[in-house]
């Protein structure tokens, strides 16, 4: 299946909410936190609001789940998985990188995934089968064969603060292996990087389906290879993710483990 309908109205909802983001960066943001160094926006609920009405109204027998609110909707077997504004750091300092993503999940699989950073204009899109695209074009992983060769990324948990143990570790680790490390703030934006082959590999742990299930799926679009930590298939459920271009993978899996 091609999802025409999921992917023209998801797009549209991806594509207003992120115009929406833009219009409000750099004005007065409500800030409240939600943990020690996490915060969120009035920009979240706004874009957020936008995106549950434009899906909700044309899919009303769907369950919406997002960031801020959870679930919405009926239970159903077609879930989508919506983050409204991954980045929300970046947001509140005026850094323009952070996206929205929305995902669509039938049976359980990710069949549609969409991030767009308004900033940049970049628009990645991908429906399973399909191949994966960044303003309609066609992408693909990077053919970098070598940790030592290999631009990464990564991004740290919300719970840094209290237990940076295993996170330091695994920095370390990649550090010391990879060409270069960097910390955008963004996964969803991480995960498109990848597919898009900037990154060569990505990995991250403590994430939400919602951070995960769109950039994942463009991942594995583009020909690229997404586990947890441990190597098993990726769920957006799972706790943790690496995604690469299948050439490093099995590399970066030996580096992560403690």
């Amino acid at each position: 299946m091609t999802w025409e309908k999921e992917r023209t109205v998801g797009s549209q909802a991806a594509l207003e909410a992120g115009a929406l983001l833009k219009n409000l960066l750099g004005g007065a943001n409500r800030i409240s936190w939600k943990g020690k160094i996490d915060l969120v926006t009035e920009a979240d609920f706004q874009s957020e609001k936008l995106i549950l009405e434009g899906l909700g109204r044309h899919f009303p027998e769907d369950t919406l789940i997002t960031e801020e609110t959870g679930r919405h909707g009926p239970a159903s077997n077609r879930v989508w998985l919506i983050d409204p504004l991954d980045g929300t750091i970046n947001f509140a300092h005026e850094l323009p990188f952070f996206a929205v993503s929305i995902a669509l999940q039938v049976e359980a699989e990710t069949v549609l995934g969409m991030v767009y950073n308004p900033c940049t204009q970049e628009f990645f899109e991908s429906a399973k089968g399909s191949g994966a695209f960044l303003n309609e074009k066609p992408i693909a992983v990077s053919k970098t064969a070598d940790l030592v060769n290999s631009l990464l990324a990564t991004g740290f948990p919300y719970t840094m603060h209290q237990d940076p143990g295993d996170v330091l570790q695994r920095l370390h680790s990649m550090i010391v292996r990879g060409q270069g490390i960097r910390r955008m703030g963004s996964a969803a934006m991480d995960l498109c990087y990848v597919a898009a082959g900037r990154f060569a590999g990505y990995w991250e742990q403590d994430l939400k389906p919602w951070d995960t299930a769109a950039g994942a799926l463009l991942v594995q679009e583009a020909a690229g290879r997404v586990t947890d930590f441990e190597g098993n298939p990726f769920t957006p459920y799972l706790k943790s993710v690496v995604a690469t271009n299948s050439l490093i993978h099995e590399d970066m899996l030996a580096a992560l483990r403690l």
